[in-house]
């Protein structure tokens, strides 16, 4: 088997993942790459962030989903960089030779050059991610309970998500369904739903790569749900306390302890060295700029997959940052490796838009699948369809598809822990008055 074709992934994301399936039957050995041990289904991490979901309903074990797959070797390595000119792929303690690389490690937040704003706003991209959100969520609601000051309380019920994309519109509408139904009758001091939930869109208008009449829709139920929508509004400050928002020439600084990020995202770091290697350089999001078969320009026996690909020969312009691009791509590649083997060639790459979806709490979605948009119930329930089919384990389909039913009928969220070694933030708590009469 070593004397096989070595196909070297690094990546267990969706277009790593699927690019190894597609090889199952191929005569090459596989080794995929990972820093993590688990694929995680990146689209309901939101639903985490929320306590809807736990962690393992959407993350399933690269082993387990690869074990049957014999010619395939999993390691879990942090990849540092790769050395092109001598086909070799570096992470921390260690290497490994390929003959063919599929590079597919997507992407992370982008805070557009105020780095120390992450600190106090959160992206989502991660399990880690997903739990802290979550964590600041529910303490919001925990500390204001217990906070005597009115405008320090209403400061701690505000939520601010910078991003009016579909995460933005998905974690906001969640937010404002926690608010108004999960958390109503459990608090003596607070109304959970007086919590001000503020969406913060630079463009004019939320969901902007959708078509105009969706976009309305999905503000119009965002609103249905106590969420304030601010759209050709942008953040120009951000600290532990507050955010400013600039909107034309006015500047609102708004008190708010919970900020969510959901703005922008920026290709992973071994985009800048493949990039460096092709001698292109990268977009303006970081990512590296492929030929039409997703290879690196000069290279190609490296392909460069998912968010960190800009692939442009299309339409003259990138495609999205989602899933879908990143599957089509893994399997494109993984196929036109077994072509080469046998001598062949495949037309280049050409992606397949199904369409996109995004849902604003219960019942309330907005779908556009190019022949037909549609929205509301309808479009809700395709959602939770077309969800369920791409979770990567039945286990995770079946956990999932009981979780949501016990929420749509209860409005229950069963995974609201607050987790983490942090102490709870302090509140101010007024002295207790003397005690009257004798004392003991």
């Amino acid at each position: 088997m070593d004397n096989l074709h070595h196909v070297v992934i690094v990546g267990g994301g969706f277009g790593g993942l699927h690019a190894a399936r597609q090889l199952r039957h191929a005569p090459v050995r596989v080794t995929l790459l990972d820093r993590r041990n688990f694929h995680l289904f990146q689209p309901l991490l939101y639903q985490v962030a929320t306590g809807q979901l736990s962690p393992a309903n959407i993350a399933s074990p690269l082993r387990a989903i690869l074990k049957r797959q014999a010619n395939t070797q999993v390691l879990m390595a942090e990849v540092t960089s790769v050395d092109v000119a001598g086909k070799r792929v570096l992470f921390r303690d260690g290497s490994v030779g390929y003959d063919t690389l599929i590079v597919a490690t997507g992407a992370g937040h982008h805070y557009f050059g105020h780095k120390d704003w992450e600190k106090y706003a959160p992206s989502l991209k991660t399990v880690e991610d997903a739990t802290e959100i979550r964590r600041r969520i529910l303490l919001a609601f925990e500390t204001a309970e217990r906070e005597p000051d009115s405008e320090r309380r209403r400061a701690r019920l505000t939520f601010v998500v910078v991003g009016g994309g579909p995460t933005g519109v998905e974690l906001a509408g969640a937010l404002g369904e926690l608010a108004h139904h999960t958390l109503r009758r459990e608090f003596r001091t607070i109304d959970p739903s007086s919590a001000r939930i503020l969406l913060v869109e630079g463009l004019e208008r939320v969901l902007p790569t959708y078509p105009a009449k969706l976009s309305a829709k999905a503000a119009a139920a965002l609103g249905r749900l106590g969420v304030t929508v601010r759209t050709g509004a942008v953040v120009t400050e951000l600290g532990p306390e507050s955010v400013a928002v600039c909107a034309g020439d006015v500047t609102e600084r708004i008190g708010a302890h919970t900020i969510l990020w959901a703005a922008g995202v920026q290709a992973s770091h071994l985009a800048q060295s493949l990039a460096r290697a092709s001698g292109t350089p990268p977009d303006r999001a970081g990512r590296v700029v492929v030929r039409p078969d997703c290879s690196l320009p000069g290279h190609p026996e490296v392909f460069v997959i998912g968010d960190m690909a800009n692939f442009n020969h299309q339409t003259g312009k990138p495609l999205p940052g989602v899933a879908q691009v990143a599957i089509q791509q893994g399997r494109h590649v993984a196929r036109l490796v077994q072509h080469r083997l046998r001598g062949q060639s495949l037309p280049p790459f050409r992606y397949k838009d199904y369409g996109n979806m995004a849902t604003i709490g219960r019942a309330a979605a907005v779908a556009d699948l190019g022949w037909v948009r549609f929205s509301g119930y309808p479009a809700w329930l395709a959602w939770l369809f077309i969800h369920l089919l791409n979770l990567v384990e039945f286990q995770n389909r079946l956990l999932v598809l009981v979780q949501w039913a016990w929420n749509y009928f209860t409005r229950n969220r069963s995974a609201r822990l607050v987790t983490g070694r942090e102490p709870p933030p302090a509140v101010t708590v007024p002295a207790a008055p003397p005690l009257e009469g004798p004392h003991p």
